[in-house]
């Protein structure tokens, strides 16, 4: 099963700052629920706790990576990178994304095939960042969307395609 990624981010890439996003643009709401809806999606404990509530997110599979998070009823716990694998392996059904935060997007972007960005034009100070798939190599921008405007911020979706996947399933 393919590995991808979704994340926004602002013109230097940065993804967060205070365990918080640093922009919501009701667009790209609407496009990471559409995109993700139904799917297996994998993300930090720092990310289920940003969510209102601290619940995860609804009519998905809810993996979470940490090593000391309790299971729930509510989401899955994985403790590490190979607890992750071998759960993925066993994955038929749904898309998986990965979504956050910095730490497992670094850790598991080399294992992902597409990445789908919404890129903002304007740096908003971020401290947590998302590898700048511009400087990778292996990475490639392979569709970029019309520049939309909300509340004078310019943003687009694209998506970059990993040309040297990372195997998870040996």
């Amino acid at each position: 099963m393919e590995i991808n990624t979704i994340v926004a981010v602002d013109e230097k890439w940065g993804i967060g700052r205070d365990n918080d996003m640093l922009f919501s643009i009701p667009d790209d709401m609407k496009y990471f629920r559409k995109t993700t809806l139904g799917t297996l999606v994998v993300y930090g404990k720092n990310n289920l706790l940003s969510f209102p509530g601290g619940k995860p997110l609804p009519k998905r599979r809810n993996v979470i990576l940490s090593s000391s998070l309790e299971p729930s009823e509510e989401y899955e716990v994985v403790r590490n990178v190979g607890e992750l694998f071998a759960l993925l392996r066993e994955e038929k059904e749904r898309k998986i994304f990965i979504i956050g935060g910095a730490m497992v997007y670094e850790e598991l972007l080399p294992y992902c095939k597409n990445a789908y960005v919404t890129k903002m034009f304007r740096d908003f100070n971020g401290e947590k960042f998302f590898p700048n798939l511009d400087e990778l190599p292996e990475w490639k921008l392979a569709e970029e969307g019309a520049h939309m405007d909300y509340e004078g911020l310019e943003y687009c979706f694209t998506r970059y395609e990993n040309r040297s996947v990372k195997n998870y399933e040996e």
